[in-house]
């Protein structure tokens, strides 16, 4: 049940004069443990804590003496105590408060310095299951809580990066710290235990695999503010979820301007493309534009196959996000600033391919570190009006013992490996998605269509495009293969591919169709092969 609420109104200025420090992060303390004394603060501490402030040669009481009860259980109970909690919870102008807080030996907390167990990162460094528990604060979540609560009289601080702001505002008002001040660093505390708690329910759910867990809880920190969301009236921030897969929010930018909410979503799509492909087997570029790939290859070189990739729809690759699976070299740098370009990302860059980048002041030049493992678990999240869709990662990489070969005739060993090629890019294509492919290359791409017979025949049309551009006799869909991320309802989408020059078809099957599909293919002497899997990217 609900409690009535007083209707006490909170203070404006509050004046700072104990403090209890009680941080897992030890960054900046001493510094600002020392500021805080020096302005006539009291400083209460616990454990670690409260040694390294002692061995600054500044004055701090130790937690047990406001208790008068001993740290136990390996410091798993030190602050859950009344003196403590009633310290932070009670409410100053309120005689009743007041008595209680008397008659018990209650001393008032005024500023409240916690951060929790490092269990994000214990939980990221593959620790086991009973080491990863104990790195669930109980104590610290509590604190922050009972601190943010009652704001109207403490200020709650969980991140060092907040230390210098409240110094400061202590010195402008003497001591003491507004309501507006103190509520924003409620408003953060708060914030901060959300996503601390949604971080632990998220890993108890993996490693009990609850699929489907009964509450659901996300939560990230603040990376940068965006000048502006998909359009310049929406607002939009980035936020770091914690986890270590490489990739844009765990890269390192090199130089450019700042990365727009377009731009990190595209160049997550492009290096989840590219690290489809194994660098120690071949290189690949991935050229992205609006979340699409508009030209994807693979090479014996990183230029090589970038040139590739461009010449399947180098009209679109304007402007575009450009993703390879190996470092950065100074050939294929050369030619990718030849054309106007976003972002580049890549794993790692070398010392000559940074100065060739650097040319374009504006280009953003990311190296992850790494490349996303294709076949590793996870979860994706879209917001829907009231709710959120969860569901697992499309990890599913289709081998060539995974092919059905449904028609009479069966593909070559170079239409197999173009198969397989094609239905990568395929899975990374907005549904209706419909992919030809030839030697490595992409060559016509058709995304998003209502129909697949319209994909299939605006992959073509842009074959035909990049053809009058390279001023070919024909375009490159003669004699290639076609993927299709999903199965041909009618045989009219397969004539089409057929059409263009197709010789061989990769695909889910499951039509109540196939029949006439299969029949068709084989009318025109066509190979095509079932994977069972289907690829829908919406």
């Amino acid at each position: 049940m609900a409690v009535a609420s007083k209707k006490i109104p909170a203070p404006d200025l509050v004046p700072v004069r104990r403090a209890l420090l009680s941080v897992s992060d030890k960054t900046g303390l001493v510094d600002f443990a020392a500021a805080l004394a020096h302005s006539g603060v009291e400083l209460v501490s616990t454990g670690g804590t409260a040694k390294a402030i002692a061995a600054a040669g500044i004055p701090v009481r130790d937690v047990s003496d406001l208790t008068g009860f001993p740290e136990i259980m390996d410091g798993r109970v030190k602050t859950l105590h009344p003196a403590v909690h009633g310290a932070l919870l009670g409410i100053r102008d309120d005689p009743e408060h007041q008595d209680a807080m008397r008659e018990h030996g209650i001393e008032p907390i005024d500023l409240v310095v916690v951060n929790l167990y490092p269990f994000e990162d214990v939980r990221r460094s593959g620790a086991d299951y009973a080491s990863i528990v104990e790195n669930v604060d109980i104590g610290g979540p509590a604190m922050v809580r009972a601190s943010a609560k009652n704001h109207a009289y403490v200020a709650i601080v969980t991140d060092p990066e907040d230390y210098a702001p409240l110094l400061s505002a202590l010195e402008m008002n003497i001591g003491s710290l507004s309501l507006e001040f103190r509520q924003k660093l409620a408003a953060k505390a708060f914030a901060r235990t959300a996503a601390y708690d949604a971080a632990i329910s998220a890993w108890f759910a993996e490693a009990l695999e609850i699929e489907n867990p009964a509450w659901r809880a996300f939560g990230g920190k603040l990376e940068s503010v965006m000048r502006y969301g998909e359009n310049p009236h929406q607002q939009a921030g980035f936020y770091l979820t914690g986890d270590r897969r490489p990739g844009v929010a765990t890269a390192r930018q090199l130089q450019g301007k700042q990365l727009s909410y377009n731009n990190i979503n595209d160049t997550d799509a492009a290096f989840e493309l590219v690290g489809e492909f194994d660098p120690s087997r071949s290189a690949a570029v991935a050229i992205i534009k609006h979340a699409n790939p508009c030209g994807v290859a693979e090479g014996k070189s990183l230029k090589e196959a970038y040139l590739k990739a461009l010449a399947c729809d180098p009209v679109s690759a304007f402007g575009g996000i450009v993703a390879m699976n190996r470092p950065l070299d100074a050939e294929a740098a050369e030619e990718i600033v030849k054309t106007f370009t976003e972002v580049i990302i890549a794993p790692d860059a070398s010392h000559d391919a940074k100065a060739i980048v650097a040319s374009k002041k504006n280009l953003r030049l990311l190296v992850a570190g790494g490349l996303p493992d294709p076949h590793s678990p996870g979860i994706t999240v879209k917001s829907v009006a009231g709710g959120l869709l969860v569901q697992g990662r499309d990890n599913a990489v289709i081998a060539a013992r995974d092919l059905k070969v449904v028609t009479k005739r069966t593909p070559t060993p170079q239409e197999i490996a173009d198969l397989q090629f094609a239905f990568r890019v395929a899975k990374h294509v907005k549904s209706n998605a419909i992919v030809y492919a030839k030697d490595g290359a992409t060559v016509g791409i058709g995304a998003g269509q209502m129909s697949r017979v319209d994909s299939s025949r605006i992959a073509a049309r842009k074959a035909l495009d990049a053809a009058d551009a390279a001023g070919l006799a024909e375009p490159l869909t003669q004699g290639s293969v076609v993927a299709s991320d999903a199965f041909f309802p009618f045989a009219d989408g397969l004539l089409s591919a057929i059409e263009a020059g197709a010789t061989a078809v990769i695909q889910p099957g499951g039509s109540m169709r196939d029949h006439d599909v299969i029949a068709a293919a084989d009318e025109h002497g066509i190979a095509m092969v079932f994977t069972g899997v289907r690829h829908f990217r919406h």
